[in-house]
């Protein structure tokens, strides 16, 4: 890969995971948006499994379907979240979904 397509996969991954939630958030939660953003970075510690592989991190390998907490059983789980009528429980779910989805995005790049 070359420097350009790094530069832009690196920007949309980060700028996904801790930019994009608060985006999301101001659209959804209008009044609450800072904190409901901030729920949804949180999300981000599902992150965590990456410590259950060896090694730790691989930047050829796509963490969808291969981390536990990024498998489509944990989708489920997080979907699940979705339905609970607390705002925040539902930020979570949104931000952990919107965690699969800007990871995906990342393995398809990685795939180009």
């Amino acid at each position: 890969m070359d420097g350009g397509v790094e530069t832009l996969q690196f920007i949309a991954h980060y700028g996904g995971h801790f930019l994009a939630p608060f985006a999301i958030a101001a659209l959804i939660w209008r009044a609450e948006w800072k904190k409901a953003g901030a729920v949804m970075v949180a999300a981000n510690l599902i992150d965590l499994d990456h410590l259950l592989a060896s090694p730790i991190f691989d930047p050829g390998r796509c963490s969808v379907g291969f981390h536990l907490l990024h498998g489509w059983q944990a989708a489920l789980v997080y979907a699940g979240l979705l339905l609970v009528p607390v705002w925040w429980v539902r930020a979570l779910g949104l931000g952990a979904l919107w965690h699969l989805a800007v990871d995906y995005g990342d393995c398809q790049m990685m795939a180009v």
